[in-house]
């Protein structure tokens, strides 16, 4: 279990929801520390050990009424702390205390509004008795009757129990998600019940972890020296700074250029890590050799099992020239953690993979230092700004792990890389001078496998098409095109078309996630 003992803690009963992040991610942005657990481990040795100040039960996919539907352990209802439950976790309270759920009712999903019934600490700031609020329902079954001691504080059109409070014992159920961004003060709603009901101040920062972080990295590796694998991305980069900070030249970084990525940026991490923060780093050039294995090969997943054998390959003949290696650091987040032990279910994750396409060498006996386990993306970057990196780098977007062998649909030739390359940079750079860097979760360029006819001057021409792609998104698990000014493509385009030699037409890609993916292969 993750240890933050100088702060008070929130626990997160997971049962199921596919939004269960957005609870912690919620409560933690209101400087509460909280973590995501299943219900099912969530025993009463659990609960003393973890001595939550305050319990949230997630929402789920089961029916609370039928036999084998979780349930929360009984303990949490004795604990003397707040507990509230949100969709589910209302109707779960409700049948462990002697309330009534059925189905076969008229069900309730998306947009809906509440009418507050009576005032109550947890709706405090959202309205007055008998006002409206819009919310998001997201549920098939309903309450039919509440527990003794229970009164209903808010209602809505097919729901009669959208909120209910036990104001003595503290625990309170909300039919809604409060957690999405769909309840547009649901945030608020939140922080009522962690900062008014529980008494939580709300003083988990980044400077704290940040602070917390290098002691347990000092306590774990003691004079031991750590290896980190930098790829040049976020997760790997703040990974890397803090730990040196935690223990200086013990750690030794480990840079393979793939050749397949960003134009300029390995140069740019050279420069960052070796240069700007003194960090041990070994730079390995092993274009030649990825370029070379990938010569011939269109398949998608071919090209990223090749791409992550021979990143393992290259990693560990570096790794084994460093003396007295004993841990081997990993830019793991807490996402991932939560999807090992979910209440959906799902793989457990001994190692991560690099970036999804490989694994590491069972020979190699090294202990994980994972100083990232505990965060989310948007707290990585926060916690890189604390960390004195360039707010421009941990604020870049999403990079694949394959690099642009995936943004290559076909063949992959260093010829294909450099054009795919020069294209993405005045892409990206438009998007900058136009100031939609930010509000944009990813964008890039797919060299595409396709000539067309154009005109150029007065020649015709046969050359590449290239398409773009720009999307926004919270997660990553969905998201939409984005809406550019025309003018901004428009530009991107021309610039392209006149500076990328072997390209004559721009395509942009409007397809949403679903049903298509973010990236093309």
């Amino acid at each position: 279990m993750t240890e933050a003992p100088r702060h008070d803690r929130v626990l997160i009963v997971d049962f199921g929801s596919q939004v269960t992040q957005l609870i912690a991610r919620r409560v933690r942005e209101s400087g509460v520390y909280c973590e995501i657990h299943p219900f099912d481990k969530v025993g009463d040795d659990f609960l003393k050990a973890y001595a939550p100040k305050a319990v949230i039960l997630s929402g789920g996919p089961a029916s609370a009424h039928e036999e084998d539907s979780p349930t929360p352990n009984p303990t949490l209802f004795k604990l003397g702390v707040p507990v509230l439950g949100i969709c589910y976790g209302e109707m779960a309270i409700c049948a462990a205390m002697g309330g009534t759920v059925e189905g076969g009712h008229h069900r309730e999903f998306g947009r809906a509004d509440i009418r507050i019934a009576t005032e109550t600490p947890l709706l405090a700031g959202l309205g007055d008795v008998g006002d409206l609020e819009p919310v998001w329902m997201s549920h098939g079954d309903v309450i039919t009757a509440i527990p003794e001691g229970f009164h209903v504080v808010a209602t809505s059109e097919n729901s009669p129990y959208a909120a209910i409070a036990d104001e003595g014992r503290r625990i309170y159920g909300v039919q809604f998600h409060p957690e999405v961004a769909h309840t547009p003060r649901g945030a608020l709603l939140l922080r009522n019940f962690t900062h008014t009901i529980a008494g939580l101040s709300g003083d988990w920062t980044m400077a704290a972890f940040r602070a917390e972080a290098v002691a347990r990295i000092r306590e774990q590796v003691g004079e031991g020296r750590v290896i980190c694998g930098l790829s040049g991305g976020v997760d790997s980069s703040v990974a890397a700074v803090l730990i040196h900070e935690a223990i200086g030249d013990q750690l030794t970084c480990v840079f393979v250029d793939t050749g397949l990525l960003r134009m300029n940026e390995a140069e740019q991490v050279v420069t960052l890590f070796r240069d700007h923060y003194n960090i041990p780093l070994i730079h390995v050039d092993a274009s030649k050799e990825f370029l070379g294995e990938l010569e011939g090969v269109s398949e998608p997943e071919a090209k990223r099992k090749i791409i992550g054998r021979v990143f393992v390959e290259t990693f560990d003949r570096e790794a084994a020239k460093i003396e007295g290696a004993g841990f081997l650091a990993q830019g793991t987040l807490y996402p991932d953690v939560i999807e090992s032990v979910s209440a959906r279910g799902g793989p457990s994750v001994v190692i991560k993979s690099h970036h999804n396409v490989g694994g590491l060498p069972e020979h190699m006996k090294l202990k994980l230092v994972e100083p990232l386990r505990e965060l989310f993306k948007d707290e990585v970057r926060a916690l890189g700004v604390e960390l004195g990196l360039p707010p421009a780098f941990v604020g870049r977007h999403p990079f694949p792990g394959p690099g642009l062998a995936i943004r290559i649909p076909g063949e992959i030739t260093r010829e294909k890389v450099a054009t795919l390359q020069q294209a993405d940079a005045i892409y990206l750079d438009e998007i900058r001078k136009a100031g939609l860097y930010d509000s944009i979760w990813q964008a890039f360029a797919v060299l595409l496998p396709v000539k067309t006819v154009g005109v150029m001057g007065d020649a015709r021409t046969y050359e590449d098409v290239l398409a773009l792609r720009a999307v926004t998104s919270t997660d990553g698990m969905t998201a939409d095109f984005f809406e550019f000014p025309w003018p901004v493509l428009a530009r991107t385009a021309t610039r392209i078309i006149n500076e990328v030699k072997g390209v004559n037409r721009v395509v942009y890609d409007v397809t949403s996630k679903p049903p298509g993916t973010i990236e093309w292969e």
